[in-house]
């Protein structure tokens, strides 16, 4: 998993309970892990769907529905952005969307 540390205060207590967490879908299976995570209800996951998607789009759209049940189950809210990304979130969050501008 590729991801950046950004500097933390060792001495300090974990002042906040939500993790964000990068994850890179490379076959079907990686799924599981993701849905655990989701399911516990304190990760918003930022899904890289790239490689499953350069392997087997078929793979893919069956990852995108079962994520997308297992959300509308816990509550919470999921929307891709970009060409590679999903971005996946509990009860507690909700995806922005942006809104389309009506022509005069």
């Amino acid at each position: 998993d590729e991801y950046v540390e950004v500097d933390s205060n060792s001495g300090q207590e974990e002042k906040s309970k939500v993790l964000v967490r990068p994850f890179v879908m490379e076959e079907f299976e990686d799924i599981k892990e993701i849905l655990d995570i989701l399911r516990e209800g304190s990760t918003i996951a930022l899904i890289n769907i790239k490689p499953l998607k350069e392997k087997d789009i078929v793979e893919l759209k069956r990852a995108v529905s079962k994520l997308r049940k297992t959300c509308e189950a816990i509550e919470g809210d999921i929307a891709g952005f970009g060409e590679d990304y999903i971005v996946a979130v509990p009860y507690f969050a909700k995806v922005h969307r942006q809104q389309s501008i009506a022509t005069k």
